[in-house]
């Protein structure tokens, strides 16, 4: 099962996917320098871990990458939940114990998430 991301790993893909465009190493270790103390080579290293890992892409400009996330952070947390929903044994108590604790402004993005894409018609 898919452990998720490092905090060093997430932290830097929120900064992948808040930029909205591609970005050097230099780019995110400038932007991460704001409010810590880090080496250019841990963000390279864990930049091309996360190329490996399939959750950036990059290409060659010069003689660095520039990098930008495969998916979008919703597409991302989509497949997270549904690894640990398939990862269950139970998928139905897990969905039941899932909404259970649903707060009001989750349960209303439900509801409207449902609204644009409802449930297949099982008779197909």
């Amino acid at each position: 099962m898919n452990r998720g991301l490092g905090e060093l790993e997430s932290t830097i893909m929120d900064r992948m996917w808040s930029y909205r465009r591609p970005a050097s190493v230099r780019e995110v270790l400038e932007d991460l320098r704001g409010e810590r103390e880090i080496a250019y080579t841990t963000v390279m290293t864990v930049m091309d871990k996360l190329h490996t890992k399939g959750l950036l892409k990059r290409k060659p400009v010069g003689r660095a990458y520039v990098y930008e996330p495969v998916a979008s952070k919703e597409a991302y947390t989509a497949d997270l939940m549904r690894r640990a929903l398939a990862g269950s044994g139970n998928q139905a108590a897990t969905l039941v114990h899932f909404l259970e604790r649903l707060t009001p402004e989750e349960a209303t993005a439900l509801e409207a998430a449902l609204q644009v894409f409802p449930p297949k018609d099982r008779r197909a």
